[in-house]
């Protein structure tokens, strides 16, 4: 299957996809501050920039994109067009099981929830991520 869009047109769509401040990332840091739960967003100072930190706790979320972190990608590979996007998102879906892995080895208590999450059933997650957040 060929792409539908020139090279400079699918660069410009390409280009317009944030990997920071997603509208699932932006609902959930108004939830938690609504509920005044204090934190870092995309905090450097740990592997993998999570989203959510609380670096007293030493405790992160991340909000991943379906697309992008491979959710149910076994079941997606095949619709994908190019072996471009199969490598990527393998490399992706790799890359964040090795910090996890990391995050865990160095004391860090990691949450992990889905975009999809976050948007079709948002007070069941914002919950989820509250109680991670405020357990010790």
């Amino acid at each position: 299957m060929t792409d539908v869009f020139t090279p400079e047109k699918r660069s410009e769509i390409m280009s317009k996809i944030r990997s920071k401040n997603t509208k699932a990332e932006i609902l959930v840091f108004k939830e938690l501050q609504r509920r005044k739960i204090y934190f870092q967003k995309h905090y450097k100072r740990a592997v993998g920039s999570p989203d959510i930190a609380l670096p007293r706790k030493k405790k992160v979320v991340f909000i991943d994109g379906d697309f992008w972190h491979g959710y149910q990608f076994s079941k997606q590979k095949k619709r994908l067009p190019k072996k471009y996007w199969q490598e990527k998102i393998e490399n992706n879906i790799k890359r964040d099981r090795r910090t996890r892995a990391k995050l865990k080895r160095e004391g860090w208590q990691v949450l992990r929830v889905w975009e999809h999450e976050v948007l079709k059933n948002f007070d069941k997650t914002a919950e989820k991520i509250s109680s991670f957040l405020d357990s010790d």
